[in-house]
């Protein structure tokens, strides 16, 4: 009794919470002492983001308003434009954080202090209902062990492989000159009519590469191209437009609404397991014969012989697919956008293809290699488009970036653990100061002009449309060659395009960004066929 009326008695009560008040307050003072002595271990802080509200509140609400308005590329510019060495350093409700487009900060980052960053547990946590332990989500040994199983679905031998492309090819060509998505896969066209014919051709893109994706990589296309709707395409574009939000939005993630993301989510993992019960069903023997067969051989039974965790499978599945698809048909996209409005560049290219294949051979992955110019076209529309135009790194230790620290930015940036770094390829492809000045020989960086690339390479680290060190894509090889095959085969077909989008964007395209880049109005073209075979 005594206790209790001690415990419930006002001056006890008042004086607890005094107590309690007193050493929060106390803790905070010390983590703000110890914060600061850490600070001065490491070296002196850097300028500040561009912030004109309390708590750099406008910094995140402008991340998020950008996203939303394919504003992405000018917003990033902002924050950096008064900060020297293009890296600063802001605090959005108390936490600190970090943009660079300084190469020497990415390289670091991305090879030579690899270990110190990664991609942390706030962003696995936050990616981890879409991508789980995936490959992208993941650091150390869950990571080690995802890059060790993809490895061998992207080797020389089943990059080269091109066969899977051809059949997916002649269906998008049948779709282009229906002038979208086919009806039923029995759908008849007359590819003769198509000459002209308007046709947004980013869409098909996406089709086409979800349709190679799942065939080459899972053994069984979702024919999107002979299905207008698809519903595990649209419910993978609406759930990686939310985490393109969800990933700019810092302290105010949790205020996202998610039941539409969740809706969608269920339809991805409907999709996936039905893919993981097939293989699953297979015996240790029956997989085996299958990863001895060239033409039985996919990524799934890979998986399946490596582990029978069906969420292991599902997180790499969901990987795979996504960095399958998006990077292919992304650039190709802006390759066509490109090329819709400049008709010298088609011409040049189509010389080339015709001169090193011929009007109907199919080519090698050696005549793709070869190619010279088709290279230049594909490198120069990642140096303005890089499919990941954004990234981030977590600090997994306290550490430094080469640059960034003092008032005018030149000494090493103290980065504490657990502060994010946000870096931005697509910006720092784009800064004039990295390149030659303007000449007849060298065009305005600004420009899109493969024909640089014949008297120039970048420097190292100025140029990372697959990022780069020991996370460098490992499905590069992949997505560069099912890119050269598809625009010599249609470059062998079409002699010519028009470009509708100087009346729909002025031919200043808006830039998407979900997780990759994308033209926001699309691209709206139309196609010529070759008068004459040779």
């Amino acid at each position: 009794m005594g206790l209790a009326q001690a415990v419930s008695d006002p001056v006890s009560i008042k004086a607890t919470l005094v107590f309690i008040s007193i050493t929060f307050i106390l803790w905070m003072i010390y983590l703000k002492i110890d914060e600061m002595a850490r600070f001065r271990r490491l070296g002196r802080r850097g300028p500040k983001l561009v912030s004109r509200l309390p708590f750099g509140v406008d910094i995140v609400w402008s991340q998020i308003q950008s996203t939303m308005n394919n504003t992405s590329l000018e917003n990033f510019l902002r924050l950096l434009e008064t900060t020297p060495n293009y890296t600063g350093e802001g605090t959005v409700l108390g936490t600190r954080l970090v943009a660079t487009i300084d190469p020497e900060n990415i390289k670091a980052m991305l090879a030579t202090q690899f270990q110190d960053f990664g991609k942390g547990e706030t962003f696995h946590k936050q990616w981890s209902e879409f991508l789980g332990d995936s490959i992208f989500t993941t650091d150390g040994k869950l990571w080690h062990n995802s890059r060790h199983m993809l490895r061998p679905q992207f080797s020389r031998e089943r990059v080269s492989d091109l066969h899977c492309f051809e059949t997916h090819l002649q269906t998008l060509f049948r779709a282009i000159a229906n002038g979208g998505a086919l009806n039923s896969v029995n759908q008849k066209v007359d590819l003769e009519a198509g000459n002209g014919k308007p046709v947004d051709i980013g869409e098909l893109f996406f089709r086409f590469s979800l349709d190679t994706s799942t065939s080459f990589l899972l053994g069984m296309d979702v024919q999107s191209l002979t299905n207008p709707d698809q519903p595990f395409a649209r419910a993978f574009d609406r759930v990686q437009n939310v985490m393109a939000v969800r990933s700019r939005a810092g302290p105010f993630d949790p205020l996202i609404p998610l039941w539409k993301f969740h809706k969608d989510m269920a339809v991805v993992n409907r999709f996936c397991d039905k893919y993981i019960d097939q293989a699953l069903r297979l015996t240790p023997e029956e997989l085996e014969t299958k990863t001895r067969s060239d033409q039985e051989y996919t990524f799934l039974h890979e998986l399946a012989q490596f582990t029978r965790d069906r969420k292991v499978i599902r997180d790499q599945v969901a990987a795979v697919l996504l960095a399958g698809r998006d990077t292919t048909a992304s650039t190709l996209s802006f390759t066509l956008y490109e090329l819709g409005r400049r008709p010298e560049a088609v011409q040049r290219l189509r010389r080339e293809i015709l001169d090193t294949v011929g009007p109907d051979r199919v080519p090698t992955y050696a005549d793709l290699k070869s190619m010279k110019y088709l290279q230049n076209v594909m490198n120069e529309t990642l140096r303005l488009y890089p499919v990941v135009p954004y990234n981030l790194r977590y600090s997994l230790t306290d550490t430094t970036l080469p640059r960034g620290g003092g008032p005018d930015g030149t000494e090493p940036l103290p980065v504490l653990k657990n502060t994010p770094v946000w870096y931005a390829p697509i910006a720092m492809q784009r800064r004039r100061d990295l390149y030659p000045p303007t000449s007849a020989e060298f065009p305005d960086p600004a420009v899109w002009a493969p024909e640089r690339w014949f008297v120039w390479q970048p420097k190292p680290w100025t140029y990372i449309p697959f990022n780069g060190g020991p996370r460098i894509c490992i499905g590069q090889q992949f997505a560069l060659t099912e890119m050269a095959y598809t625009l010599t085969r249609m470059f062998q077909r079409y002699e010519r395009i028009e470009s509708f989008m100087p009346e729909i964007d002025g031919e200043n395209p808006p830039l998407k960004v979900s997780i990759v880049i994308t033209p926001g109005n699309g691209v709206k073209v139309a196609f010529w066929g070759a008068k004459e075979k040779a």
